[in-house]
């Protein structure tokens, strides 16, 4: 019997180093497939960094893959200086950050009254801002251009800061709808016996709750506003009110096409939303996590 335990005890032991050699055998080649994913996804960029810098002859002899011979600025100077990019740059900074912070209270209030106000039909009415994710934009376009002209705010940012709004509003209601709709009554119940009406229950209890939420809503909302394209190339026809994307969009003739210039204005296009992004990631990560442990 001694001797029995004693033999299983070393097969544990044998077990062991084996089973441990093979997890970290497994964690190289997980590690291995991420490293192999990120280069190809940072592929394309490091692609429009190289043409950035690279003259058009150097472009039309060399090829997309060679490395440029000496750093080509003009390309950079030319965007900067034809787009006119610094208003281009303030309108779409203004625009998507007031859409981001208009939409993100839009969406709260709405939700709460969903989520938490029980209002009738709530289904039927959460289904129907799914339903206004699933339209393209397309369909709405002329809708939107007529009532722009009919209010008179046809070629004016504001336009595309209502317009956005109302589209980013129904993601973030119907997003915080279903999170509030298992909101815990008994924190409003308790708030309600301590003598706090439905405004104060909301920026009190529910609004705390559902920052980290709101948060990350607001990145998102600013960068999908940033990136737009064919509803403010519509709507906004003066240069003046253009935003980034559209100066960007203006390099591409019919007949002939700058590539290198094209991606160096890419490039300057990029620049904002990556700083914006890297300035606000841990409030995104924060978010993600909180919602994730709720």
């Amino acid at each position: 019997m001694t001797a029995l335990v004693g033999d299983r005890s070393r097969v544990a032991v044998t077990r062991k180093p084996v089973s441990r050699h093979r997890r970290g055998v497994v964690r190289w080649i997980v590690l291995a497939g991420c490293v192999a994913v990120a280069a190809l996804m940072l592929a394309p960029f490091g692609l429009m960094v190289v043409n950035a810098f690279k003259s058009p002859t150097e472009y039309a002899t060399q090829g997309p893959l060679a490395l440029p011979g000496e750093i080509y600025t003009k390309g950079v100077v030319d965007f900067w200086e034809r787009s006119n990019f610094l208003v281009k740059l303030w309108n779409s900074t203004w625009t998507s950050a007031l859409v981001a912070v208009f939409a993100c209270l839009l969406s709260l209030l709405s939700a709460y009254a969903l989520g938490v106000g029980r209002v009738r039909g709530r289904v039927w009415i959460v289904g129907v801002f799914l339903l206004a994710n699933i339209l393209p934009q397309e369909v709405l376009l002329y809708p939107l251009y007529d009532i722009a002209q009919e209010v008179g705010l046809n070629n004016s940012g504001w336009s595309i800061v209502i317009i956005f709004t109302v589209i980013q509003a129904a993601f973030g209601t119907y997003l915080l709808a279903s999170v509030l709709g298992t909101f815990p009554p008994s924190l409003l119940e308790a708030a309600a016996l301590d003598g706090a009406n439905s405004w104060q229950q909301l920026w009190r209890v529910v609004f705390p709750i559902v920052r980290p939420t709101l948060s990350v809503l607001m990145v998102f909302f600013f960068i999908w506003t940033w990136n737009e394209f064919f509803i403010p190339l519509v709507m906004l026809t003066s240069p003046d009110a253009q935003t980034v994307p559209i100066a960007l969009s203006a390099l591409q003739g019919d007949r002939m096409l700058d590539v290198p210039t094209l991606n160096a204005g890419a490039l300057v296009s990029l620049v904002p939303t990556l700083i914006f992004f890297l300035i606000f990631q841990r409030t995104l990560t924060r978010g993600v996590i909180a919602g994730s442990i709720k």
